[in-house]
């Protein structure tokens, strides 16, 4: 048996119910919340390093574009109702309505458009090869930045150049390094896959 397509959570599951939906739904909720914890501040910038985006790289990859949206839009609404499972920020509570409509907020959206297009990405094998795999979480990368960056120049009537500072210089490098390990593992884990399903 050969891999065609399909995110990597389908053709693990390829008969998934909707309660082993609603399992990958809270499971995913839980990863991303954890990983949103890992959070370190920056300096004179209101948005920290976290781990936050290494989750929504893997779940959007690993779910496809309807389970990997539909589980960080479930976050985002716990989150909104009242779980402390946003990244701790020195600046604004981890919960709440406020935060999304706060200066970090357009980094939340970016990772729910981001969810979504890595997901539709995945769903026609973009992860499965490193040369597809590293653009595809590269864009989701640029797309989470591009509504973070647009939204906290806004919120914060700041400059372009005090943007960038603020909202990207600082997060390159851990960036690169989340794109870097999750391009190289993905394909990885298809090889073995792929193998396993051929014997």
């Amino acid at each position: 048996m050969s891999i065609q397509s399909g995110s990597l959570r389908a053709t693990i599951f390829p008969r998934s119910t909707a309660l082993t939906h609603a399992v990958f739904v809270v499971g995913g909720v839980g990863f991303i919340s954890l990983l949103a914890q890992i959070s370190v501040p920056v300096p004179g910038s209101p948005v920290p390093v976290t781990g936050q985006t290494l989750a929504v790289l893997l779940i959007g990859t690993t779910y496809g574009a309807r389970l990997g949206a539909l589980t960080f839009a479930t976050y985002l609404l716990a989150g909104i109702a009242g779980a402390p499972i946003f990244a701790p920020s020195a600046t604004s509570a981890n919960h709440g309505f406020a935060r999304v409509a706060g200066a970090t907020g357009g980094y939340l959206v970016g990772m729910l458009v981001a969810s979504l297009v890595l997901g539709y990405l995945a769903d026609k094998k973009a992860d499965q090869k490193f040369r597809t795999s590293f653009p595809a979480l590269l864009l989701g990368d640029a797309i989470i930045f591009t509504f973070g960056l647009l939204w906290l120049r806004a919120s914060l009537d700041l400059t372009w150049s005090a943007t960038i500072k603020a909202g990207l210089t600082p997060f390159i490098l851990g960036e690169s390094l989340k794109i870097a390990i999750t391009a190289t593992s993905l394909p990885l884990v298809w090889r073995r896959i792929s193998r396993t399903l051929n014997r």
